[in-house]
């Protein structure tokens, strides 16, 4: 029936498209009228055809994605709590933070660990910790997320040195699975475009690829930040998922699928009108599942500027529940398939960012391009024009630079400092500094609270 109603149908070509929207500017040229283009140089177009693309389907996951809840581990008899209610309302995986060493007993006392996804991300290095956490979890599916460059790159300083760090790196290595991390969400919240995150990304996985050797490939993970821009968010993890397969490709490595991370950007937040963040989290979180995310963890809207808190866990938990149970996401990770627009979204941005990585091989790698500050020089320069965007509300944050409520007042009620913190320590190199882009706007009206004019 379909086929035969489609039939009845002449094919309309793209020219005659294109003709008929010229006819209807009525003297207004198509490419100055319609066309745009973002911050990356993509052009973006009124319609789309099968013609605008070559793009091929990248393999997203298959099981459908899982809902993570974050915790930081100050005490294990506490978090251990937090673990079981978390997995009692709804999560399916559990990404520990911790910054010393901790005793998995306690922590893990009760929880099945069998088909849970665990993920812990340690900020410090200890491959005999490390292994034992491995075996005492005994999870499944089971990830470290331990990143020495990414460290590198955000602090300015190794953990001990070059030389050490990755020493014991290759002890983890050795005897864990799934033990290398690539922390693509510090591009974008530093400030990079969606083509440099998707270049430098691939650039600081290739360091570790040529260091440790294409036979660990299947060990590395990455960690992704999305924001606001809905279309380009799904159509940028999907081009990375292109770029990680064509990489391996050179490797002569087939059928390592990238495994995906997915937290919403703190870049975006406000701690003004901050019930807007709840508006942009599930809207990020529905880029994220569409995009082919395999695990995503939710922000709480208070995330930047108080401290934890049940309320706030729960809604950014709930958010995805509902995502997930009640509106037909389950497994949605391939839906934007056949979205001609999303697919020539992905091919330009793939295509972009390649040419950046090989820009970037070419002249030594990621590391060594790191260490002369080119790279940080390109992210800030990127973060300025978002800046002046920001300023002349081209880029706009509701309730921000935008229709701003003057009867929120903030001052008081932050228990969390949610600025960049000046750090007077001796670096090796420049760090990349997170930083939201609303900062100079909240500081101006916070210190108007203290002292209206």
């Amino acid at each position: 029936m379909s086929d035969f109603l489609f039939s009845e149908f002449e094919a309309i070509s793209p020219a005659a498209w294109k003709q008929k929207i010229q006819v209807d500017l009525k003297g207004e040229d198509y490419n100055d009228a319609l066309l745009w283009k973002t911050n990356e140089g993509i052009t973006v177009k009124p319609f789309y055809t099968k013609e605008d693309t070559t793009y091929q389907k990248p393999t997203a996951a298959e099981e459908g994605f899982r809902i993570c809840q974050t915790i930081h581990i100050t005490n294990e008899k506490e978090e251990n709590l937090l673990l079981l209610d978390a997995l009692k309302r709804g999560a399916t995986a559990i990404q520990f933070i911790a910054k010393r060493k901790f005793d998995p007993a306690v922590l893990l006392k009760g929880a099945d660990l069998t088909a849970l996804k665990v993920y812990f991300k340690f900020n410090f290095l200890d491959a005999a910790f490390t292994a034992e956490i491995e075996k005492f979890s005994k999870a499944k599916h089971c990830y470290f997320q331990i990143d020495i460059l990414g460290s590198l790159a955000e602090v300015g300083n190794w953990f001990v040195s070059l030389k050490e760090d990755y020493r014991h790196l290759e002890k983890i290595v050795s005897s864990t699975d799934n033990s290398i991390a690539v922390s693509a969400d510090l591009y974008q919240n530093a400030g990079a475009n969606m083509v440099q995150q998707l270049a430098y990304s691939l650039a600081h996985a290739n360091e570790y690829l040529n260091h440790f050797g294409a036979e660990n490939a299947h060990k590395i993970h990455f960690q992704f930040s999305v924001a606001g821009h809905y279309f380009h968010e799904i159509a940028k993890l999907r081009a990375f998922r292109l770029l990680w397969e064509a990489l391996l490709k050179e490797y002569g490595i087939e059928n390592i699928e990238a495994h995906i991370f997915v937290q919403p950007a703190t870049r975006n937040k406000t701690i003004y009108d901050y019930n807007v963040n709840m508006l942009r989290t599930t809207s990020e979180c529905m880029s994220a599942i569409l995009g082919g995310a395999d695990t995503i963890s939710n922000i709480p809207y208070n995330h930047i500027y108080a401290e934890k808190n049940e309320f706030g866990e729960r809604i950014a938990r709930n958010q995805l529940l509902i995502l997930q149970q009640e509106s037909g996401f389950q497994e949605a990770q391939n839906f934007a398939e056949g979205s001609y627009y999303i697919a020539s979204l992905s091919t330009q941005m793939a295509e972009k960012a390649l040419t950046i990585f090989k820009q970037i091989e070419q002249g030594g790698g990621f590391l060594k391009q790191l260490k002369e500050g080119s790279i940080q020089r390109k992210i800030k320069e990127s973060a300025r024009k978002e800046d002046i965007q920001f300023r002349h509300k081209e880029l706009v944050l509701l309730g921000a630079n935008l229709y701003p409520n003057k009867e929120n007042f903030m001052h008081g009620n932050l228990t969390l400092d949610p600025f960049v913190k000046q750090r007077n320590i001796k670096t090796l190199l420049p760090p990349i500094i997170r930083k939201r882009l609303s900062e100079n706007l909240e500081k101006q009206r916070l210190q108007q609270e203290i002292s209206p004019l």
